[in-house]
């Protein structure tokens, strides 16, 4: 008998229909002798409703009262998750995050668990209940309510998971597992049998949606199994894990890409020591985070600075710029929002050579430009002009043999 916890996202939930083929499938799991618990998301849209609706009489809501509303849409879902499960013959118990003593610090909705007392929940396991916990909350030491930001539930999930030290921790979604790319831009993408936390990690950070990154990086340091899978299709999904042999002869695991990038130069700026913290300060200090850097040194003894940020903050850094290019007396500020970030990722690249080599061939191939590059141990990243995003896509996924089912 095995202890697995498993978490339902918003779609999962998102109607009484939808709840009771959750509730069927919970049952399954209890059936075949499994102890079970269950995080569950907030239906789909209610949280965007209730954060109208607080906008609708505070313009910037109090955070902490923010936070009383916010977490109870997920009260409503434990309640009816385990009103349903009673309903098919299956003993359920429902919890808030302050009621199963999810211990949070006090920044409100984006607050991060600090500690999780399981005896409630093991005493119910014992008496052969399934477990319903509200995912993305918790209290913090004051017992103020608190929520985890978006995506928390999945950080619930792998927290209590890595604390009652389960066997598996289930994320049930509205996708079938992770995929080698975005099946909606490369059909011949296919479904990953495995990944690891480290490519997982990558992946989410460049771009890939599947899963909160907070929740990968809990599952890692934890060593919690993490399986990916549908609500809605049945299947094995797939197994985010610690690297083994067999995933080192892989070349690459998945290409992620990133639309939200923009670029911003700063043109002939002294070279002289310091230049970069003054050009980033000031960048940093308006908490807008920076990207890709590159620094290219000219014969005139100046420098061209080039670095990248999310698309909403390029209004706000473009702004900064024109004030420091005047302080620094650097030439010019030039910028570029209609670029994107493509990334190949895979623990094979810390085993096998030429694989920037042969991505850049094949983006040459194809007449794209590559504007800026980026690598670390397991990935590298290439900024292009946002009209080849999916041409690019494509190209790599077909070099690298990302089309094919391995052998």
């Amino acid at each position: 008998m095995a202890l697995i916890v498993q978490k339902y996202g918003g779609t999962s939930v998102g109607s009484a229909e939808r709840i009771k083929a959750v509730a069927a499938k919970v049952k399954k799991w209890r059936d075949d002798g499994h102890d079970v618990v269950v995080v569950v998301s907030a239906m789909s849209g209610e949280t965007n409703r209730l954060i109208d609706l607080a906008k609708s009489i505070q313009a910037t809501p109090v955070p902490r009262e923010l936070d009383v509303l916010v977490a109870t849409g997920e009260q409503v879902t434990i309640a009816l998750l385990s009103m349903a499960l009673d309903e098919i013959g299956c003993p359920a118990r429902s919890y808030t995050g302050h009621q199963v003593h999810i211990l949070t610090d006090s920044v409100h909705s984006k607050a991060r668990i600090l500690e999780i007392d399981d005896q409630r929940i093991r005493a119910d396991l014992a008496k052969g209940r399934v477990v319903v916990v509200a995912g993305f909350q918790g209290s913090d030491q004051d017992g103020n309510i608190t929520t985890l930001g978006r995506g928390g539930s999945d950080t619930s999930a792998v927290a209590l998971a890595a604390a009652l030290k389960a066997d598996e921790c289930q994320i049930y979604t509205d996708v079938d597992g992770v995929y080698t790319t975005d099946p909606r831009v490369v059909s011949a993408a296919r479904r990953l049998d495995r990944i690891t936390f480290e490519e997982m990690l990558e992946m989410a950070s460049l771009g890939s949606k599947v899963l909160q990154i907070r929740s990968v990086e809990f599952a890692g340091k934890y060593n919690v199994p993490l399986r990916v899978l549908s609500s809605f299709v049945e299947g094995a999904g797939t197994l985010i894990t610690y690297e083994d042999e067999e995933m080192e002869d892989a070349l690459i695991s998945g290409i992620a890409f990133n639309r939200d990038e923009a670029k911003l130069t700063v043109l002939g700026v002294p070279d002289h020591p310091g230049v970069a913290s003054k050009i980033l300060g000031p960048i940093g200090k308006a908490n807008i985070e920076v990207d890709m850097i590159i620094q290219n040194t000219g014969a005139d003894d100046t420098t061209d600075f080039t670095f990248t940020v999310h698309r909403n903050d390029y209004a706000a850094a473009l702004k900064i710029l024109a004030k420091v290019k005047d302080e620094l007396g650097a030439r010019a500020v030039s910028s570029d929002d209609k670029i994107v970030k493509i990334s190949l990722v895979g623990v094979g690249m810390r085993s096998h050579a030429g694989i920037a080599s042969t991505m850049f061939e094949a983006l040459a191939n194809e007449g794209i430009n590559i504007r800026m590059i980026s690598t670390s141990e397991i990935k590298i990243s290439v900024v292009v002009d946002e009209k080849y995003l999916e041409l690019g896509v494509r190209t790599l996924h077909s070099a690298f043999g990302l089309d094919q089912a391995p052998n």
